[in-house]
């Protein structure tokens, strides 16, 4: 069994063309022998975005805390502290800050692909 707080994991930080001012941490993935999940928690400061992709696999979302925008069939829909978010596989879709303090999510994604 692990537990931890969420900040005590590594983070890794990204700032570039496509995702600005994200904050991304594995809390529980392979090193922990975890087979069939990756949990990951994304931290968006003021400002900050997620790239617009695509994938095959979906992602669960539960959003954590702060005002967050989410790109759906091509509109923006505002999630904020208790909403969950369902992102079928090969669905487009981003995440932005949509406030002015923090904006933090859980991401869970399958086994086997990348963890961050």
């Amino acid at each position: 069994m692990k537990i931890l707080k969420y900040t005590d994991a590594p983070s890794h930080d990204f700032n570039n063309e496509v995702a600005q001012g994200v904050k991304g941490r594995v809390v529980i993935g392979k090193d922990d022998e975890a087979h069939n999940f990756c949990m990951r928690v994304f931290t968006l400061e003021p400002g900050g975005f997620t790239p617009r992709h695509a994938h095959e696999w979906e992602h669960e979302i539960f959003v954590h805390s702060g005002i967050g925008r989410v790109f759906k069939d091509g509109e923006w829909q505002t999630v904020t502290s208790g909403t969950a978010v369902f992102i079928p596989g090969n669905e487009e879709h981003q995440f932005m800050n949509g406030g002015a303090e923090d904006f933090t999510f859980i991401c869970l994604i399958p086994s086997g692909v990348d963890e961050i």
